[in-house]
């Protein structure tokens, strides 16, 4: 049997989620939006970020930020992000396609961040004409495709980057739980108190089964969204199901502990890797500089894992999940080690 390194998506869903699920079971009075376990999405996330809020859930991170996008950016606008992020490299166009033709600027930074030199620089070039598509989103990714995490101090940088500029802010936060325990702070300390105006708050990768959660923080942005997820195709009829994911997984911490767990994994492969890594791990993927030869070793071995960077670089990713086996990880770090 493969010892899955490739993603956290394969993951299993956590006990607390699948309780919750079977919870959820028994009819509802109502469906879509009016059952009592989604009438207390608002409420459960507001407390969790100390802050209103409305929540919209959806059945993929794909819909969480391509719809979240949509609500900031009209189809002549443009999102700026990184060069690297999921909306650009992973999503097969779904922002053009939810925000009816708005582009993305791409803008390079190291290990996987912006910053607001670098986007100034990577910008300067574009003109403010008719003639070319105008900046009205930045959309940032925490913890970022490097397995990075920007600091409470970056974030904050950032979206008063984009304030001054006029644009409105997006975090996708697929792995938002890995950041925070990174970081140990609050979940607003990132978010609503540092200028982000929406954020894609993930649970399937951390051990959720098929709930992402759209938390808005301005009301404003609120009514359009409604209809645009609805149109979207993705507000279940049985929305009870995803709800209950959701309450299961920032209720008691399960989002927090499936994080902790998955970061610390990484961190034990990291600490015998250290000259081999390509990125601080500070989350819970790791990036690693393989010799020639050794990629195809280790899948001889039996471990499965993603070839990353150009054709031939020996460079591969290692994703650890809230559940993989303390004994795959101890194997893993005895083949690399």
């Amino acid at each position: 049997m493969v010892m899955n390194f490739y993603s956290d998506n394969a993951a299993a869903p956590c006990p607390e989620v699948l309780a919750a699920i079977s919870g959820a079971a028994p009819a509802s009075r109502s469906g879509y939006d009016g059952d009592a376990l989604s009438a207390r999405l608002d409420a459960a996330f507001g407390d969790l970020f100390g802050a209103p809020c409305a929540v919209f859930p959806v059945v993929t991170g794909t819909a969480a930020n391509a719809l979240a996008l949509a609500a900031l950016v009209p189809p002549y606008g443009a999102i700026v992000c990184h060069d690297e992020a999921h909306i650009q490299v992973d999503e097969c166009g779904a922002p053009g396609f939810f925000t009816g033709g708005a582009s993305l600027l791409l803008v390079p930074g190291v290990a996987g961040k912006l910053t607001p030199a670098g986007l100034a620089a990577g910008l300067a070039a574009h003109r403010g004409d008719v003639h070319q598509v105008q900046a009205r989103a930045l959309s940032i990714t925490q913890a970022t495709e490097a397995g990075t995490v920007y600091s409470v101090a970056e974030v904050a940088a950032l979206a008063g980057h984009a304030r001054a500029q006029g644009w409105r802010v997006h975090m996708d936060g697929a792995r938002f739980a890995n950041a925070v325990v990174r970081l140990g702070c609050h979940p607003a300390d990132i978010t609503c108190r540092a200028g982000i105006d929406i954020l894609s708050f993930g649970t399937i990768k951390n051990g959720g089964l098929s709930a992402e959660a759209i938390v808005v923080f301005d009301a404003a942005l609120a009514d359009d969204l409604r209809f645009r997820r609805k149109r979207a195709g993705q507000m279940p009829s049985k929305g009870r199901f995803q709800a209950a994911q959701l309450l299961a997984m920032i209720g008691d911490d399960v989002w927090l502990r499936n994080a902790a767990r998955a970061n610390a994994g990484a961190a034990r492969i990291a600490e015998r890797l250290a000259d081999r890594l390509l990125y601080p791990v500070e989350a819970n993927e790791i990036f690693v500089q393989l010799s020639p030869g050794e990629p195809e070793r280790l899948r001889e071995a039996g471990f499965g894992f993603y070839d990353w960077g150009a054709a031939g670089a020996n460079e591969a990713r290692f994703v650890i999940a809230w559940d993989t086996p303390d004994a795959d990880i101890d194997a893993l770090i005895d083949a690399l080690g």
